[in-house]
């Protein structure tokens, strides 16, 4: 196939305005991520939403109530997650969705009992677990930066700090290095077929894309703190951001669409962008919680 420079151009000079967009979301405050990821949410939900729809057209019937309610519902969910450096005067964003929770659910249930669709509130409730709970427990892996900087860290004796600056970002990382080193992986050796939902992944691929993101954001980070625990997160990382990055392939499939959206011309859509990480969130999470302490 010849190469196309404009297809090349569009892809690259999108690329570029993505990881802008992402760093400044990451790295300038705790407030400057909320939003990054509040307008993640909310493109995430929008092109779930027309996902389910191609896959069960009585979705598309749902009342405005029941579309935004749940939507509200999640992003309440990803308020009350905030903590205490989340604050408009004497108003915590963590208040703000705790009603925002109750309301949300409220519209949404009482407008499916009005309108008799039960049955369809299975994929709201699916979006919210896909979605808006993944998104929400990524927050809790941050604090701002002020208080990561006053906060002690003493991981030879296991005292891993959980909530912090850091974390998020190293989640994300691994997603990026996963990905690149299964596609370098698999062209080079790839031969066998991972999976009917994504022809062109191998398993080889997939494997050697997940041993080289442990080692390498296992020693990246191991030099900065000694740890056990950045090895077995990048490999929780890259095992289901794999899974996540299917998850998607087989929503896409069972729609009969090739892009979840067009948020970023040439490369797809949010969900498209960010599968992998709402599945490996949630594990890295319980990881984090279960085995290292809060």
């Amino acid at each position: 196939m010849a190469f196309n420079w404009q297809t090349f151009r569009t892809r690259a000079l999108s690329a570029i305005v993505f990881v802008i967009v992402m760093l400044v979301g990451l790295l300038w405050n705790h407030w400057s991520f909320l939003a990054l990821f509040s307008i993640i949410h909310f493109g995430c939900w929008i092109e779930y939403q027309r996902l389910v729809e191609k896959i069960d057209p009585n979705y598309a019937k749902i009342s405005v109530f029941h579309r935004y309610g749940v939507m509200a519902t999640g992003w309440g969910f990803m308020l009350w997650m905030t903590n205490e450096a989340y604050r408009i005067s004497d108003v915590r964003m963590s208040d703000v969705g705790f009603w925002m929770m109750v309301i949300g659910a409220i519209a949404v249930n009482v407008d499916t009992v009005i309108q008799r669709r039960g049955k369809l509130i299975a994929h709201s409730l699916m979006g919210l677990l896909y979605i808006s709970l993944s998104l929400g427990l990524l927050r809790d892996l941050r604090i701002s930066l002020n208080q990561y900087e006053h906060m002690q860290e003493d991981f030879s004796h296991g005292n891993f700090i959980t909530i912090n600056f850091w974390l998020p970002i190293f989640v994300i990382l691994c997603m990026w290095v996963n990905d690149t080193m299964a596609y370098i992986v698999g062209s080079l050796i790839g031969r066998t077929p991972f999976s009917k939902i994504s022809p062109k992944k191998t398993w080889e691929g997939t494997i050697g894309g997940i041993v080289l993101c442990t080692l390498f954001m296992g020693f990246a980070l191991y030099n900065y703190k000694e740890s056990i625990h950045w090895f077995i997160i990048a490999a929780i990382a890259a095992i289901f951001g794999t899974l996540g990055d299917l998850f998607e392939s087989k929503l896409k499939r069972m729609a009969g669409v090739k892009d979840s959206g067009q948020m970023m011309p040439g490369h797809g859509g949010f969900l498209d962008r960010f599968d992998s990480l709402l599945l490996a969130t949630p594990f890295v999470w319980l990881y984090i919680w279960l085995f290292v302490g809060r």
